[in-house]
């Protein structure tokens, strides 16, 4: 193409008789201002696209071959997948597979044979939107059906141009499958991903400008702080780590193997991910006195199609930490006793984990939380067994943190021990204990009586 023709013309693509630019419903203002800007800014992508890879040709009345991107929407998001998976975390690949496969069955038109819900999202998620690690085989005949349809029914990415459509597809990360409310932190965890892979877009020259800057919609903002309802106090807490040994028969140990695990969670304010990775040379439990922790590395299920290594949990550093970055988290004595009787009772794992199941493997999210309701059945009155108090594993957590702070502990020493910033420590887990109002009773009660006797009247002053 030579350029050095066309002083002072201007390249103009031209565009297909047979594809019709969408016009946008929203924002139109009397001028058509809007309008005009969305499509010459589709065009200038495309130019720019066209002169990157050589493919512009334009004939001496200065008009161009190409018009608007014919690539749809599946194309892009499996492609999309493919660049942003390598070096990624296992959960976060798998977030990023479940935002892409909503928006996926948006972007269908509704053409014959289309597969039942079930069968499109299985083939999406574990297919479509992942790259095949060690061990994966091939994929069924019945998934590559599914997709072939799929990639013919998709609408073209350049579509989500029309702020009505482009809404749809946002109110559709609303629902769940079966068509409920999703939850807040779900729906914003798509919108998310969607958000970023249309930059993507823009970036590749694919959309000329970002699609959803015309859309006003917005997700609500979800709970910040940590429902005092599920804060246990120490008699309660203490109880449920008894209960939970009484899990299970005595020889196979299902539930005397986690009791130090759900302690570590509940004394040393833990992660869970952080607690099944915990290692016998990265602790000090001495005989007496206070032990020491240093952690380095987690281990959070994620699934066997989202690891390199095609294991259910990945391994990873510090949550939200540099890589190679470490904690030290000081181990209170009832904790270093535990730990040390649970070593003696089951050893460690090949690798020095204190944890692990009967064949050695890293501990699930389902082997746990079951465990865990159990415990809380036997360890609970009925009258707070249907209550949200310590529902989850994770609500120790919150008590361990939640009794530090009520105990009078330095926030700042708080936050470093939990591994989170004094901002987050202070906006979520600045809780009080379960029944915590009956102390502060007692505190105002007590400061209240001491004013019940009036003052004795001053003595006069004598010279």
């Amino acid at each position: 193409m030579d350029l050095d023709n066309h002083h002072g013309a201007v390249l103009k693509p031209e565009q297909p008789a047979d594809r019709v630019p969408v016009q946008p419903h929203g924002d139109r203002r009397p001028d058509g201002g809007s309008a005009v800007a969305g499509l010459a800014g589709e065009f200038g992508a495309e130019l720019v696209r066209a002169i990157r890879v050589g493919l512009a040709e334009v004939s001496g009345s200065g008009q161009g071959s190409r018009g608007p991107s014919q690539l749809s929407w599946y194309d892009f998001a499996a492609e999309y997948a493919r660049a942003h998976w390598s070096g990624r975390a296992a959960k976060t690949r798998d977030e990023v597979s479940d935002a892409l496969t909503a928006v996926t069955v948006a972007m269908l038109w509704d053409l014959p044979g289309r597969p039942s819900g079930q069968l499109l999202r299985r083939a999406l998620r574990h297919w479509a939107f992942v790259v095949p690690g060690p061990g994966r085989g091939e994929m069924p005949a019945q998934d590559r059906l599914v997709l072939q349809w799929v990639a013919k029914a998709s609408r073209p990415l350049v579509d989500l141009s029309d702020p009505v459509l482009a809404r749809d597809v946002l109110e559709s990360l609303r629902r769940k499958l079966d068509g409920g409310e999703a939850a807040v932190e779900t729906v914003r965890r798509k919108r998310k991903v969607l958000v970023h892979a249309l930059h993507y877009a823009v970036e590749r020259g694919e959309l000329g400008s970002h699609p959803l800057n015309r859309v006003r919609w917005r997700v609500p903002k979800p709970a910040v702080t940590v429902d005092p309802r599920v804060v246990a106090n120490p008699y309660q807490a203490r109880d449920l780590l008894d209960a939970v040994s009484y899990v299970g028969g005595y020889r196979r140990a299902r539930g005397r193997r986690l009791v130090g695990f759900f302690a570590g969670m509940y004394y040393a304010g833990l992660r869970p991910e952080e607690a099944v990775a915990v290692a016998l040379p990265d602790c000090r439990l001495p005989a007496t006195g206070w032990g020491r922790l240093i952690l380095h590395r987690t281990r959070p299920q994620a699934g066997k199609r989202w690891t390199d290594s095609g294991e259910f949990h990945d391994e990873r550093g510090l949550k939200n930490r540099p890589p190679g970055e470490t904690r030290v988290v000081p181990l209170p004595p009832h904790l270093v006793a535990m730990w040390r009787e649970h070593v003696a009772t089951f050893g460690t794992a090949d690798d020095g984990r204190l944890f692990f199941t009967e064949q050695g493997r890293v501990i699930s999210y389902g082997t746990y939380h079951r465990v865990w309701h159990e415990s809380r059945d036997l360890a609970l009155p009925p009258a707070l067994t249907g209550t949200p108090l310590a529902k989850r594993p994770y609500d120790l957590r919150h008590s361990a943190l939640s009794t530090w702070l009520c105990a009078g502990a330095d926030p700042a020493e708080v936050a470093q021990r939990a591994g989170n910033s004094v901002e987050v420590l202070l906006s979520r887990y600045a809780k009080c204990l379960y029944d915590r109002q009956s102390i502060n009773n007692q505190r105002i009660e007590g400061l209240l009586s001491s004013y019940d006797q009036p003052p004795e009247p001053d003595e006069p002053f004598e010279v």
